[in-house]
C-alpha cells in the first residue's frame, strides 16, 4: 500500500496530495471503485452533488475499517443550489448522502458569474467551516476575477481551488495567483480524459522512466505541486495512478511537459457557464 504525502492548506488542514475522483461514474458502481482506491491507499476521496453518487461513496467508506479520521472527504454545491439559505439545505443533504457528520472540503463547483451568487453563497461556507461541518472550504473552476472578489468581500480566504489542469491546459496565470494568495491549486481531468495518453513527447519520456504516460503525467502535477485527483474504474488503473511517487522528471522532461501546453479545456468555460 502506497503511503501518499500530504500538503498542508492555509487553514493547517492537511490534505494528501494525490486523491480518487468519481467523476462520471455511476451511484452502483462507485461503491466498488472507492472501495478499490482505498484499499489501494488513497485516503482522499473527491464527489460532488451533481455527480448523483455521494451515496455510493457513503456506501464505501461505511464499509471501510479505515477510521474516519484518516480519511479526507471532498464534496460540491451545484449550480442549482447556490445562494446563502440554499447553500446551507444542500450541504445537510450531501452529508446525509455520505452518512457523515462533516466533510473535510466542501466546495463552490462553478462561479456561474452571470447569476452572481457566488459571494453570498461563499459566506455560507465560512459558516459550515465555523461551525465545524466542513474543515476547509473552497472553490472550484473561479478565475482570478472571481476569486479577487471573494477575497474582497469574504473573511476566510479559499483554501483550494479545483480547476481543469492537465499539460494540454496549464494554467500558468491561476496557479500564480493562487501561490500568491495562499490558495492550493487542485487539478481536476488530471488526464485530460485520457487526451493526452498518446502523445509522442509523453510515450518517450515514459519510456525513459519504465513508466505508463498516466504515470508520468500524475508525477508532472506532483512536482509542480499540484493536489491531483485521477479517476478510473479499473482496479489495475486505480494501483497504477498510485505508484508514481518513485518518478523523478528530469529538467529536460519538466521543459518538454512544459512546452505542450495548448490552452484546450475538455470541460466549460467558467466564465461563461451558468
Amino acid at each position: 500500500m502506497t503511503s501518499v504525502p500530504n500538503r498542508t492548506l492555509n487553514n493547517g488542514v492537511e490534505i494528501p496530495q494525490l486523491g480518487f475522483g468519481v467523476f462520471q461514474v455511476e451511484d452502483a458502481q462507485t461503491t466498488t471503485a472507492v472501495t478499490a482506491a482505498l484499499e489501494a491507499g488513497y485516503r482522499s476521496i473527491d464527489t460532488a452533488a451533481v455527480y448523483g453518487n455521494e451515496e455510493g461513496v457513503g456506501r464505501a467508506l461505511a464499509a471501510s475499517d479505515i477510521p474516519r479520521e484518516e480519511l479526507f472527504i471532498t464534496t460540491k454545491l451545484w449550480n442549482a443550489d447556490q445562494g446563502h439559505d440554499a447553500t446551507l439545505r444542500a450541504f445537510d443533504v450531501s452529508l446525509d448522502k455520505l452518512g457523515l457528520d462533516h466533510v473535510d472540503l466542501y466546495l463552490i463547483h462553478w462561479p456561474t458569474p452571470a447569476r452572481d451568487l457566488y459571494t453570498d453563497t461563499w459566506r455560507a461556507l465560512e459558516k459550515l467551516a465555523s461551525d465545524g461541518r466542513a474543515r476547509a472550504i473552497g472553490v472550484s473552476n473561479f478565475q482570478p476575477a472571481h476569486l479577487t472578489r471573494i477575497l474582497e468581500q469574504a473573511g476566510v480566504v479559499p483554501a483550494v481551488n479545483q480547476v481543469e489542469l492537465h499539460p494540454y491546459l496549464q494554467q500558468r496565470e491561476p496557479r500564480a495567483f493562487h501561490e500568491a494568495h495562499g490558495i492550493a491549486t487542485e487539478a481536476w481531468s488530471p488526464l485530460a480524459q485520457g487526451a493526452l495518453l498518446k502523445d509522442d513527447a509523453l510515450t518517450a519520456i515514459a519510456a525513459r522512466h519504465g513508466k505508463s504516460p498516466a504515470q508520468v503525467v500524475l508525477a508532472w502535477h506532483l512536482s509542480i505541486g499540484n493536489i491531483v485527483i485521477p479517476k478510473s474504474v479499473t482496479p489495475a488503473r486505480i494501483r497504477e495512478n498510485l505508484d508514481v511517487f518513485d518518478i523523478t522528471l528530469t529538467d529536460e522532461d519538466i521543459d518538454t511537459i512544459s512546452a505542450l501546453d495548448r490552452g484546450t479545456r475538455t470541460g466549460p468555460d467558467p466564465d461563461t457557464l451558468n
